[in-house]
């Protein structure tokens, strides 16, 4: 998501906040439009969802989720009345996590509820954060679903760790999983992806995908020809990076993965603890 698109969806969100009986709060009308959802029945049930993870948690709905109604125009100065919902920032936070995340709109929301301050840097490197996040989980639903097909193909679970690593050394130059984690100082027993940059995650995403999608095409049977697959795809992606001046072994670490995954659960345990702190007061 580009900076100025952050920037705009941030005051977007700052616009449509208001104060409901002396609490912060966003209508439920107006966060329906700005999270991408057209019909107001669709974005019920993803409130309904909220509400439901909130009774989870413990959390008085009622607080948190206020109905109340709204004024709309219509033609020749006519007014009506429909329902809406005066919504707290924790419950705009539920909304998100239960919409539809391939949204960007949602994206930004997730972590625009999350974090307790109105720091936009704050907002952009924690979207980094769930990115990254996000993008090894996907990589690892990649391996898996690669592995469960080449399995019934005649490769076994040494062979597909065989085939994995000659697509990192294609990936990476000629530097192989191991050159990567002693250049990167990545602890042995720990997967090489969870030290990596998203950028370079997504890579080795993609040619996994690649690799799943041609084995079925081609109709590939056993380890040389699966892994010769796997290491041209490899070998196309590095094609693509070096062309736009990226050499994937020069990038250097980032962040445990895990570490990150941990921080954002703690960020969740903190809103909900706070939440229930304002319910108690």
């Amino acid at each position: 998501m580009k900076q100025d698109h952050i920037a705009q969806l941030f005051k977007q969100f700052e616009n449509i906040c208001y104060l409901f009986k002396g609490i912060e709060c966003w209508s439920a009308r107006e966060l329906q439009l700005l999270l991408g959802y057209s019909k107001w029945d669709n974005f019920l049930k993803v409130i309904d969802k909220a509400k439901v993870a909130a009774e989870s948690a413990e959390i008085q709905v009622s607080d948190h989720f206020a109905d109340i109604g709204k004024m709309i125009d219509l033609a020749k100065g006519a007014k009506r009345e429909i329902d809406d919902l005066a919504l707290t920032r924790y419950a705009c936070y539920l909304i998100a996590q239960n919409g539809d995340s391939s949204k960007p709109e949602i994206a930004f929301a997730q972590t625009y509820f999350a974090v307790q301050t109105r720091k936009q840097e704050i907002i952009e490197q924690r979207l980094l954060d769930v990115a990254r996040v996000s993008a090894r989980e996907k990589l690892s639903k990649s391996e898996k679903k690669l592995s469960g097909i080449i399995y019934e193909r005649g490769v076994d679970e040494r062979g597909f760790a065989l085939i994995r690593s000659q697509g990192d050394k294609a990936l990476f130059g000629g530097f192989s999983t191991q050159d990567m984690k002693r250049k990167l100082t990545i602890p042995g027993s720990r997967p090489l992806a969870d030290f990596l940059p998203t950028l370079t995650i997504k890579a080795k995403d993609f040619a996994t995908e690649l690799t799943s999608h041609n084995v079925v095409e081609k109709d590939l049977k056993g380890e040389p020809s699966i892994s010769n697959e796997h290491i041209e795809n490899n070998k196309a992606v590095r094609k693509m990076l070096l062309e736009r001046g990226v050499k994937p072994e020069a990038l250097p670490p980032s962040e445990d993965v895990k570490k990150l995954q941990r921080k954002l659960n703690s960020d969740v345990r903190q809103i909900e603890t706070e939440a229930k702190t304002k319910r108690s007061e």
